[in-house]
């Protein structure tokens, strides 16, 4: 028992529990802003596809 009181009472495990989410945040965000940029893309490259099989020229 002294242990897990001891054990709760460091801060260095809560400072790592921080960083951690922290760290899975902005993971989180990159993925979503990464997502939108691929549609974009998909969207851009899609245009220019269709408009240079349209004018083959």
């Amino acid at each position: 028992m002294q242990k897990i009181r001891s054990f709760l009472k460091n801060s260095k495990g809560a400072t790592a529990i921080e960083y951690g989410l922290i760290a899975a945040l902005i993971a989180v965000a990159a993925i979503a802003a990464m997502r939108g940029i691929g549609t974009q893309l998909n969207t851009t490259f899609s245009n220019v596809q269709t408009k240079m099989a349209n004018n083959p020229g």
